[in-house]
Parts: C-alpha cells; sequence; structure tokens
C-alpha cells in the first residue's frame, strides 16, 4: 500500500483543475456517514459555524464581499494556471 506522501505527491502532479475535484471527493467522504449517506452531523455543525463566522466578518467590515461572478473568474483563473 502506497503512503500518504506518495499519494499527495502524485496528486500534485494533476492539473489544477484535477486536484480541485480530487479535493471536494476527499472532504465530501469525510462528511458522509457510510451506513446511511447521509452528512455526518459534526461535519454539518462545523460547516454551519463556518457560515456564521464568515457572515459575522462581512458584517463587521473585516472581509468585504466580492460578487459571485468575480469569485468565480478568479477561480477559473486559478485552475487555468
Amino acid at each position: 500500500m502506497r503512503t500518504v506522501d506518495e499519494i499527495f505527491n502524485e496528486a500534485l502532479t494533476l492539473p489544477n483543475a484535477s486536484r480541485v475535484i480530487l479535493v471536494e471527493k476527499l472532504v465530501e467522504s469525510l462528511a458522509l456517514d457510510e451506513e446511511t449517506n447521509h452528512i455526518d452531523e459534526a461535519i454539518q455543525e462545523l460547516w454551519i459555524e463556518e457560515a456564521q463566522k464568515r457572515i459575522d466578518e462581512i458584517r463587521s467590515g473585516a472581509v468585504k464581499a466580492i460578487p459571485g461572478e468575480e469569485a468565480l473568474a478568479r477561480v477559473r483563473q486559478l485552475l487555468e494556471s
């Protein structure tokens, strides 16, 4: 069996878009309960906390929101590089 480091190093050779897909699949695999295929409640609670933190940051002015189209354009640019 390959080590985590070996898999990680191999993943780094993938194009950015493929790495994003890999990350999404790994996160999804952690969030789903294997028996019921439902989102794990602990993971769901962490996402709720993160969302609340981000809302608080925007409301306090610590973070400036940008339009969705601009955010997607930035992501596309990163994936193409």
